[in-house]
């Protein structure tokens, strides 16, 4: 039976001595994980591609921000906030300790950015990857150095959600997962051990009740009101399945599920057809304003 370690005090100790963390990639991830590093006190550096997208990045932060602080979570918000930078210039990353990779679920894309923060990044620094779907050791093999990276998976939204999956590549090494577990307890976060397989171990458990229910609701078997309301009242899950893949965002749900399907070849874990029709359709859930339900 596998066991996971506890992090050591030495580990928890470097964690805290931690200064600046980078995140790449502002959308609705990675603006979660910059504002959780920078509510533990940390420099953050967020890195977008260009100059429109880093503003967008601001705003996204600052209102989750000061919503925390209305909400009594957040103490001092203009510290909070200004302890974030935003820039285009990949050398701003040069000096990070830790950089987290948050931008879409594109395999070229992420293999791109791992390589470039390769040739980039401090030799002791983190390499992490917030991916839902593809391997680390993929991503890895882009770099010069596959012991320094790791998978690094929050959930959403990070501000709120406490998880954090720990994924282990099979270069990855001890040293490397140790901080990284650090990290994410530096963060305020509950870290989890898995291997590096496609899923995890939070979606190779949540996608096939995920797709169940869009399957139930695609061939007209209940209502989604009725489908949620029977898992929140029946099973008292705090959210139905069809308002949680609104909240995940249905084109992260489709690229986790092919993913899980790619691997496996089992049916439960494949996207049914509605789900594609809905990316095409831009019906993407809360980030987009519409998807099983509508959002104002």
């Amino acid at each position: 039976m596998a066991t996971t370690p506890e992090t050591t005090e030495a580990e928890k100790e470097a964690a805290r001595e931690l200064n600046r963390l980078a995140v790449v990639g502002g959308g609705f991830m990675g603006s979660g994980i910059a504002e959780s590093a920078a509510v533990a006190s940390l420099d953050v550096i967020v890195r977008e591609a260009d100059e429109a997208a880093a503003e967008r990045a601001r705003e996204r932060l600052e209102a989750s921000v000061r919503k925390g602080a209305k909400r009594g979570k957040i103490d001092d918000p203009e510290a909070v906030l200004g302890r974030v930078r935003y820039v285009t210039d990949p050398e701003a990353l040069r000096d990070a300790e830790v950089i987290i990779e948050a931008v879409p679920e594109d395999p070229d894309l992420k293999r791109s950015v791992f390589a470039e923060l390769a040739e980039l990044a401090r030799a002791d620094a983190i390499l992490a990857s917030n991916t839902s779907s593809i391997p680390i050791a993929e991503l890895a093999a882009a770099t010069p150095c596959p012991d320094r990276v790791v998978g690094l998976h929050f959930f959403s939204p990070v501000p709120v959600m406490k998880l954090v999956e720990v994924v282990v590549a099979l270069e990855t090494s001890p040293e490397t997962v140790a901080k990284a577990r650090a990290v994410a307890e530096r963060l305020g976060k509950t870290p989890i051990q898995t291997k590096d397989r496609s899923g995890f171990v939070v979606n190779m458990l949540l996608i096939p009740y995920l797709m169940a229910a869009v399957r139930m609701y695609e061939e007209g078997f209940a209502s989604r009101e009725d489908i949620d309301t029977g898992m929140t009242l029946g099973c008292g899950h705090p959210m139905g399945p069809l308002a949680l893949c609104d909240l995940i965002g249905l084109d992260v749900l489709y690229a986790v599920g092919n993913s899980l399907y790619e691997e496996f070849k089992r049916d439960e874990y494949a996207p049914p057809p509605l789900v594609k029709r809905m990316v095409a359709a831009g019906r993407l859930g809360r980030k987009s304003g519409r998807g099983f339900y509508e959002y104002s």
